[in-house]
C-alpha cells in the first residue's frame, strides 16, 4: 500500500483503539465475514452494520483492524477504501440442480474438484436455469449453512429455451406459468408474439431475451397446445415439457417405406435357418413391436435347445442415415399412459423388424444347449432366420400353463420350469428382487381415467424375463472373454450400494416393523430379498420398493467392463430390445463387428453414446412417471368423495407426503395447513412434533385422509388428516 496507507494506519491506532485480545477477535470476524462474502466489497460502515457492531470501542477499532489485515496480505483494499477477501477461489463447471426459487445446487462436472455440490443462491445464478452447464466461481470458505457456495460466472449451455405453461393474459401483457416445477420465473410474452393463445390455454414458449437487469425472461409462443385440463392437451404438455417429439422426421419416414420386404436368397443363406423350429412370441396383449421370440427344441443326447432371437434392426438401420440419426437422438421409446413415441418409425417398429406370426423374419440370436435342470452346456452367438409359430398374450400363454392345455402347452411348461431354475441360481448367488409395483389405468374414447389397477406380474411374465437376462448375459460375457474386457463394448452397469445410505435405508423399513441388517457387506442381498418377500401385499409394499430403489445406484450404459450388483452378474448388456432402446443396436453394431474378426474400436466415441443413452432413458422415466401423476390426479378428482387409508410416505419441513392404499396415488399435507398444533421437522428421525402436544407423525404411520384440492396443471394432491369427530372438511376444490 505504501507510505500513505502506513500513515493512515499509524493515524488511526493514535486515535486510542487498545488492541489486544479484542483486537485478534475482532479480525477473526471481519476475515470470516469478507471470506464468507467472498467477490464482494465492503466499506467499514457497512462492515460494522454487517456485523452488528453496536459499541463504540468495538467500532472505532473496525477500520484500524482492516488496515492491519490489508498489511497482512489477507484482505484487499481498493481506491474508494472498499475491502474484500484476498483468498483464490476455484472455478469448476457443472450442472444447475434448481432446487427452489431461493437456491440452486451446482453438480460438479469433476466430483473430485470440490467437496460435494455447491449451493447458490438465486442473486448469484447469472440466470442460470435447471440442467443448465455453468462455470462457476467457487467461494473459499463454507457458508453459514455449513456448504460450499459458490456464484455463476458464465452459462455455457442452455438446457434448454422451450417450456410448456399456461397462459395468463392482462390488459397490456401476458405471461405464460411454466408446468415444470424447477422453472421457477414466469416467461413474459408480449401480446403480439401470443401466435392466438387465449386465456388459461397451455402452450409451448420459446426464450427470446433475458436482459440482465430483468426479472423474468421474455419470449414468444410458437406452439398453441389448447385448453388446460383437457387430456390431449395436457398429455401434449407432458411431452412438450421433456422434450419429446410429436412427429417423426419425413426423411427417416421415407428412408424406412423405401426398404424392401423381400429378403434375399444371399441373406438367408448368411444365416442359421431356424425357419423348421417351434418358435413363438409372447408379449402384452395391446403389442405390436414384437422383438423377442424363443425357439424351442429336444436334441438327440436329451437336452433342450433353446433359442433367444431378437429383431435384427441393425441390419435395416445402417450407420449415417437419417433413420440412425433419428434412432440415436430418440435413443429410446416412451411409454406413456395413453401412447407409445417409438425410438424407431411404425414401417420398422410394427412391421419389418417385429416378429410377426407366419412370416420369415431377421434375427439376431443367442441359442442355448441346456440339460433339464438348466445349465447351460454350450451357447451360439450369430445371425439367424425365423418363422414364428404362434403369437401369445401373456395371459394367453399363462392360461396354456395354469389349464395345461391349448397350443403347446407342454413345451411352455418346460420352459417355466426351466425359467424357475435359472431365477433360483441367480437369487443363490447373490440377485436382489425388486419387484415393483406398476399402476395402469382403464381410459375411455376420451382418456378420461375410469379406474385404474396395479398390474400384476405371474411365472409368464417371469419366463420372458428369465431368457432375456441369460440372452444378455451371455452376449457380454462373450465379448468380455475374447480380450479380457479389453474390447470396446456396451456395458449395462450397476454399481454397489453406498453402505450410509443403505443403513438410512435400514431406518425407514424398521420404522414399518422390518429389521434389516446391512453391517454384513456380503449378505446384503440376502438382506433386501428377506424384506422384499416380507413386504409382498402390505400397505408399505410400494413405499418400501421405491425407497430401496433410491438407496441403490443408479444402473447406466458404459464402455467400462464393470459388474451388475442387482442381478449378481459380473458382466451384463442390452441385447434384447433393438426396436425400443439404441443401447441394443449399438451391442449389435458391435457384436457383428467382432463376429466377424474385427478389431477394437476407439471406445470415446461410443462412451459418448453411451451417457447420451443414459440420459434419454432417465428423460423417458420421467415423462411416463408424469403422464401417470396426471392421470393419478385426475383420478383422484372424479374419485369418490370419502375418507381414504393411507401410508405415510415422507416428511419434509413443509408437509407430509401420503400414498392412499387403495389407489396408489401420493398427495401432500402441507404443514402450513395442520391447524390443531405447530409441528417441527425432525430432519435425523424423519418425522413432524406438535411443540404441545408432542404429536409424531412418522415415516409409516398409517392415517385416514381425505382429497381437499387436485391440481392438473403442477400434478399435485392436497389431502388433509380425516378427522370426522373433531372439525369439517373444507370445501373440496379442484383445478
Amino acid at each position: 500500500m505504501g507510505r500513505k496507507s502506513d500513515r493512515k494506519h499509524s493515524k488511526k491506532n493514535k486515535g486510542g483503539y487498545s488492541g489486544g485480545n479484542d483486537s485478534a477477535s475482532l479480525a477473526r470476524r471481519i476475515l470470516q465475514f469478507l471470506d464468507s462474502n467472498f467477490g464482494q466489497e465492503y466499506n467499514a460502515k457497512q462492515i460494522i452494520k454487517q456485523l452488528d457492531i453496536r459499541d463504540a470501542l468495538n467500532k472505532g477499532g473496525v477500520e484500524p483492524v482492516l488496515y492491519q489485515l490489508v498489511d497482512a496480505g489477507k484482505v484487499s483494499r481498493n481506491a474508494r477504501n472498499y475491502f474484500s477477501s484476498t483468498k483464490d477461489p476455484d472455478f469448476i463447471t457443472g450442472t444447475v440442480d434448481f432446487v427452489n426459487p431461493r437456491f440452486a445446487f451446482i453438480v460438479p462436472d469433476d466430483k473430485e474438484a470440490v467437496d460435494g455440490d455447491i449451493l447458490i443462491k438465486e442473486a448469484d445464478l447469472k440466470q442460470a436455469l435447471d440442467g443448465d452447464k455453468v462455470r462457476v466461481m467457487v467461494f473459499p470458505v463454507k457458508g453459514k449453512t455449513g456448504r460450499t457456495e459458490g456464484r455463476v460466472l458464465e452459462i455455457l449451455e442452455r438446457s434448454r429455451d422451450e417450456f410448456v405453461g399456461r397462459v395468463e393474459i392482462s390488459p397490456r401483457f401476458a405471461f405464460v406459468v411454466p408446468d415444470f416445477k424447477k422453472m421457477h420465473k414466469d416467461i413474459f410474452v408480449h401480446r403480439g408474439d401470443l401466435m392466438g393463445a387465449e386465456h388459461n390455454e397451455k402452450v409451448i414458449v420459446k426464450l427470446t431475451e433475458w436482459r440482465e437487469d430483468d426479472k423474468n425472461p421474455t419470449g414468444k409462443v410458437i406452439r398453441v397446445l389448447g385448453k388446460a385440463g383437457l387430456h390431449e392437451v395436457e398429455i401434449h404438455s407432458i411431452m412438450a415439457e421433456f422434450g419429446l417429439p410429436f412427429e417423426y422426421p419425413k426423411e427417416a419416414d421415407e428412408e424406412a417405406n423405401a426398404i424392401p420386404e423381400k429378403i434375399s436368397a444371399k441373406e438367408i443363406k448368411a444365416r442359421k435357418d431356424f425357419r423348421d423350429v417351434l418358435t413363438f412370441t409372447i408379449d402384452p396383449v395391446d403389442a405390436k413391436d414384437f422383438d423377442d421370440a424363443i425357439s424351442y427344441r429336444e436334441l438327440e443326447n436329451g437336452n433342450l435347445e433353446i433359442g433367444v432371437h431378437i429383431a435384427d434392426v441393425t441390419h435395416y438401420v445402417k450407420p449415417k442415415t437419417a433413420l440412425e440419426k433419428e434412432a440415436f437422438n430418440r435413443a429410446t421409446s416412451v411409454y406413456l399412459v395413453d401412447r407409445t413415441i417409438p425410438m424407431l418409425p411404425e414401417r420398422l417398429s410394427n412391421g419389418l423388424c417385429s416378429l410377426r406370426p407366419n412370416e420369415d423374419k431377421l434375427t439376431f440370436a443367442c441359442v442355448f444347449e441346456m440339460d433339464r435342470n438348466a445349465k447351460v452346456v454350450n451357447h451360439w452367438i450369430g445371425r439367424t432366420i425365423i418363422h414364428s409359430n404362434r403369437r401369445y398374450a401373456y395371459e394367453e400363454a399363462q392360461d396354456c400353463i395354469d389349464t395345461q392345455s391349448g397350443d403347446y402347452f407342454q413345451e411352455l411348461t418346460l420352459l417355466n420350469e426351466l425359467a424357475k431354475k435359472i431365477r433360483k441360481q441367480r437369487f443363490d448367488k447373490g440377485a436382489v428382487n425388486f419387484e415393483t409395483v406398476e399402476v395402469k389405468f382403464k381410459l375411455d374414447e376420451k382418456g378420461t381415467p375410469l379406474g385404474l389397477f396395479v398390474k400384476e406380474r405371474k411365472d409368464i411374465h417371469k419366463l420372458i424375463e428369465e431368457f432375456m437376462l441369460l440372452a444378455n448375459k451371455y452376449v457380454a460375457e462373450f465379448i468380455y472373454r475374447k480380450n479380457q474386457g479389453a474390447d470396446t463394448f456396451v456395458y449395462r452397469t450397476h454399481d454397489s450400494p453406498d453402505l450410509d445410505r443403505l443403513e438410512t435405508f435400514s431406518g425407514f423399513a424398521k420404522r414399518f416393523g422390518h429389521q434389516m441388517d446391512v453391517t454384513n457387506v456380503q449378505k446384503i442381498s440376502a438382506a433386501l430379498n428377506k424384506l422384499m418377500d416380507e413386504i409382498q401385499g402390505k400397505p408399505e409394499q410400494n413405499v418400501l420398493e421405491q425407497l430401496a430403489i433410491r438407496s441403490m445406484a443408479k444402473a447406466k450404459y458404459t464402455t467400462e467392463p464393470k459388474g451388475h450388483f442387482g442381478l449378481a452378474f459380473p458382466h451384463y448388456t442390452h441385447f434384447t430390445s433393438p426396436i425400443r432402446r439404441y443401447p441394443d443396436m449399438m451391442v449389435h453394431r458391435l457384436l457383428e463387428h467382432y463376429l466377424e474378426g474385427g478389431k477394437s474400436p476407439d471406445a470415446e466415441s461410443w462412451e459418448q453414446k453411451c451417457v447420451h443413452s443414459s440420459e434419454r432413458e432417465k428423460r423417458a422415466a420421467d415423462a411416463e412417471r408424469a403422464s401417470i401423476k396426471y392421470k393419478q390426479v385426475e383420478y383422484m378428482s372424479l374419485a369418490e368423495q370419502k375418507d381414504y387409508e393411507g401410508i405415510v410416505s415422507g416428511v419434509t419441513e413443509w408437509g407430509v407426503f401420503v400414498e392412499i392404499t387403495e389407489t396408489k396415488c401420493e398427495g401432500m399435507i402441507r404443514v402450513q395447513d395442520m391447524d390443531d398444533d405447530y409441528y417441527e421437522f425432525d430432519e435425523r428421525n424423519m418425522r413432524l412434533i406438535g411443540t404441545r402436544s408432542k404429536k409424531m407423525i412418522t415415516l409409516g404411520d398409517k392415517v385416514m385422509v381425505r382429497v381437499v384440492n387436485t391440481d392438473i396443471d403442477r400434478r399435485t394432491i392436497d389431502l388433509e388428516f380425516a378427522e370426522n369427530d373433531r372439525k369439517k372438511s373444507r370445501p373440496r376444490a379442484f383445478n
